[in-house]
C-alpha cells in the first residue's frame, strides 16, 4: 500500500504485512509527522477516504495562510501608498510657491482649492496713481514699491499695468521694470511706469508680475519718408536754371 503523509505530502510504499490487522502508527521521515493507519480491507475503516480528508485540511490550511499573507500585503502596500501620496500633498502645500515656478499652470489649481500662491516672491506695496495732461494728452503714472518676501535672492521680473474701464474691460496696457534687477531676502525694490494716452474711461488699474522673456517688444516708430515728387523736383529747377538761353 502506499502512505501519504497528511502534514508534507511525502509518500511511501509499505507492505500490507507491516501495518498488521490492527493498524499501527508511522512516523514520517521528511517531517516528523506521526498519524495512524488503518490496514486495508478491515470493516469499518476507509484508509482511502482518510487520507484524501487529511490532505484536503492541509491545502485549506495552506490556502488560509496563503490568504493571510496575501491581506497583509496588500494592507502595507495600501498604508505604503497613501503614507506616500499624502506625503507628497503636504510637500506640494508647504512648498507650492516652488512647484508654481516649475509649473505655473498650478497656480490656478492651487487658488481653486483657496491656497496663495506666489511664485515669484515678491510683493507690491505703496502703489501710488497718478492722471496728468501733457498738453492735451491724458497721461496715467502708475509707481510703488516691491518687497522681495522669499528667503532667497530673486531676480525681479517685469511688473504688467492694465487700466480697466467702470466693466472691468481692459483698456490700456504698459509693461515696465523693477528697480534693481535683484533683490536680496526681504529687500525692497522700485517701478514707475508712465501710461501715455490714457483713456478718460479708465477706472482702475491691475498690477502683476510676469516674467520678462514673456513681455512683448514694443513697436518701433516708422520713419518718415519722402516721396519721389518731392525729391526730383529741386533737380528740376535746377536744370532749367543751368540751361542756356538763345
Amino acid at each position: 500500500m502506499i502512505l501519504t503523509c497528511p502534514s508534507c505530502e511525502t509518500q511511501y510504499f509499505a507492505d500490507d504485512s507491516t501495518i498488521g490487522e490492527s493498524g499501527r502508527t508511522v512516523t514520517c521521515a521528511t517531517c516528523g509527522h506521526s498519524w495512524f493507519v488503518n490496514p486495508q480491507g478491515l470493516p469499518g475503516h476507509e484508509p482511502a477516504a482518510a487520507a484524501p480528508a487529511a490532505h484536503e485540511v492541509y491545502r485549506e490550511r495552506v490556502r488560509e495562510q496563503r490568504r493571510r499573507k496575501s491581506r497583509f500585503a496588500a494592507l502595507v502596500a495600501w498604508i505604503v501608498t497613501a503614507g506616500v501620496f499624502f506625503t507628497l500633498g503636504v510637500a506640494a502645500i508647504i512648498f507650492r510657491n516652488d512647484v508654481v515656478k516649475i509649473w505655473p499652470e498650478s497656480a490656478t489649481a492651487y487658488k481653486r482649492v483657496g491656497f496663495s500662491v506666489n511664485r515669484f516672491g515678491l510683493e507690491f506695496t505703496n502703489i501710488e496713481r497718478s492722471r496728468t495732461f501733457n498738453d492735451t494728452i491724458p497721461v496715467v503714472t502708475v509707481s510703488g514699491k516691491v518687497v522681495n518676501v522669499a528667503r532667497s535672492t530673486v531676480d525681479t521680473p517685469a511688473v504688467r499695468v492694465g487700466l480697466t474701464d467702470e466693466r472691468g474691460k481692459e483698456v490700456a496696457l504698459k509693461y515696465g521694470s523693477v528697480t534693481p534687477g535683484a533683490l536680496g531676502a526681504g529687500a525692497t525694490g522700485e517701478f514707475k511706469i508712465v501710461l501715455e494716452q490714457a483713456p478718460m474711461e479708465s477706472f482702475e488699474i491691475e498690477l502683476s508680475f510676469v516674467d520678462r522673456a514673456d513681455v512683448p517688444p514694443e513697436p518701433r516708430p516708422v520713419p518718415e519718408t519722402t516721396s519721389p515728387t518731392d525729391e526730383a523736383a529741386p533737380d528740376l529747377a535746377a536744370s532749367d536754371a543751368e540751361s542756356p538761353t538763345e
